[in-house]
């Protein structure tokens, strides 16, 4: 019984993380690309890069925390702006293969040595560097602090504050899109979703509509991004193509184009991918598999479970069935 509760309180302490809050932002994001817009974007870890590293140089080269997170927004929307403005006319496998292209570049960019001195080059930039003015901005007294099971420190890395803003972001979001879904502007985009050219035949900009759930989807990336890096650091290695697909597997098992799919997905994600984890650890003797084995081990289980779930309810927990006709 003992290990039950031990092993139930790891698991919730995974699930309200600052990581996990981080993906639940950018599975809202996509889900405003892919379940609503129907764009196949495999690039989205791109914008959290760029996110990323345009707050933490912001506030490296001395530019005060909100001037850090609009030059990071300024970051995405110009990106978003180049990668759509020629390729948003593309369907299906064909806007995939330039969108992961282009997340590939911004991070082969990014890890380039000829960059070293601002974006630090494959080392990533450090969060001792930029994230003190974020935490300066906490209310909350310099203590650790007891919620049921919960301890943390009010203001460190890893503190209630990071917590408690990251998921307050991912509320707010979640909101956004519930307007959005409900405004005559998101069901012009399921039409596109399911058939453009009838949209484009009732004299909607087919194309400005992709362009601007783009641009809206990669901004909330992008807030995903400084969310990911501020209790750690901005690694390029670290938001590459897995991370687009662990951001998928969070939006696919939770539910494409609904509202809290993203969400319950990328909370699953993290407690299935810990439980399988620390059950491997546990049960399984090392002389058969050991820690770093187990956690692949994991990875690989959390695959099955979702290729099972895309095969027996393709529209994930929260999705509907009749809104799976892509026009891809």
């Amino acid at each position: 019984m003992d290990y039950i509760v031990t092993l139930f309180q790891s698991l919730t302490v995974q699930a309200i993380a600052p990581t996990t809050a981080a993906f639940a932002i950018a599975a809202i994001g996509l889900n405003i690309h892919f379940g609503f817009a129907g764009l196949l974007n495999i690039g989205q870890a791109a914008f959290l890069l760029l996110g990323g590293y345009g707050f933490a140089i912001s506030i490296e080269r001395g530019l005060p925390l909100g001037i850090a997170v609009l030059v990071a927004l300024l970051c995405a929307l110009i990106f978003a702006f180049v990668l759509g403005l020629p390729t948003l006319k593309l369907r299906g496998d064909y806007l995939a293969i330039v969108t992961i292209s282009a997340a590939e570049i911004i991070r082969m960019v990014g890890r380039s040595s000829i960059l070293t001195s601002l974006t630090g080059g494959s080392n990533g930039i450090t969060g001792q560097s930029f994230n003190g003015p974020f935490f300066a901005l906490s209310p909350l007294p310099d203590h650790a602090t007891t919620i049921l099971w919960f301890t943390y420190d009010n203001n460190g890395v890893n503190g209630w504050w990071i917590r408690i803003v990251g998921w307050a972001l991912v509320g707010v979001f979640t909101l956004l899109v519930f307007a959005l879904s409900r405004s005559p502007w998101g069901r012009v985009l399921k039409g596109i979703r399911e058939d453009e050219d009838a949209v484009r035949s009732l004299g909607k900009n087919v194309y400005s509509y992709k362009l601007q759930a783009l641009i809206l989807g990669g901004l909330i990336g992008a807030i995903a991004g400084i969310i990911y890096v501020l209790p750690s650091s901005v690694q390029p290695d670290g938001l590459g193509r897995s991370t687009t697909f662990f951001i998928y597997t969070a939006l696919l098992l939770g539910g494409a184009a609904s509202v809290f799919g993203p969400v319950l997905g990328a909370v699953l994600f993290f407690v299935m991918r810990l439980l399988v984890q620390t059950l491997a650890q546990d049960f399984i003797p090392t002389s058969i598999m050991n820690g770093q084995q187990a956690t692949q081990f994991s990875y690989v289980l959390v695959g099955v479970a979702l290729m099972c779930l895309i095969i027996f309810r393709p529209q994930g927990i929260l999705g509907n069935k009749r809104e799976l006709s892509f026009s891809v």
